[in-house]
């Protein structure tokens, strides 16, 4: 029987191909009981996407299967110092000033899983790093637009629902998220 074996470790640029098929798998397969094939789609244009900010400051993870040849990426998900509260490059609302630890609170970004690999710890390794990361930066709290595919797993790691959003798509429509804070301390 091959052991299944998860390495995570920081994104880089050359991971940028890989991580586009990933977030894709993850949002067609994870978000189809919250959000309509058509929020989805237009998400996947819109909000969705790999955040090359986060992977420049060094604080993207992916998690690799590295009991499969060519180790598969099987997760990723970040956290920031910066004011952008979500979406990735293409997202036309972001805001890249630095925030100050003191006062504001790190962002957690970018979550996302393989489908097949979904309910098996990858989203709180990561988190782990992120909040471990984050804690190390000095930062005292945390926050972030979570999907509502992902309120239950955050909720379940000690983050609150503060307040419920929507984010406008391409298409008109509407894709609801709910900002959740934690502190970490």
């Amino acid at each position: 029987m091959n052991t299944v074996t998860f390495l995570v470790r920081k994104a880089n640029v050359d991971d940028i191909p890989r991580l586009r098929p990933l977030i894709e798998a993850s949002v067609r397969g994870l978000q189809v009981g919250d959000y309509s094939l058509s929020q989805i789609e237009a998400a996947l244009k819109t909000v969705y996407g790999v955040d090359s900010q986060l992977i420049a400051d060094g604080s993207y993870f992916v998690v690799e299967d590295s009991s499969r040849k060519g180790r598969l990426f099987v997760g990723c998900g970040g956290w920031s110092k910066r004011k952008t509260l979500y979406g990735g490059d293409q997202y036309s609302g972001r805001e890249d000033s630095l925030l100050d630890p003191a006062r504001d609170a790190a962002k957690i970004r970018a979550f996302f899983v393989h489908p097949n690999y979904a309910r098996r710890g990858i989203g709180g390794m990561i988190l782990k790093q992120c909040e471990d990361a984050a804690t190390a930066a000095g930062f005292t709290r945390l926050e972030m637009g979570a999907t509502l595919s992902g309120v239950a797993f955050y909720r379940a790691k000690g983050y609150v629902a503060v307040e419920n959003q929507a984010v406008s798509l391409e298409n008109g429509e509407l894709l609801p998220i709910v900002r959740m804070t934690k502190g970490t301390k």
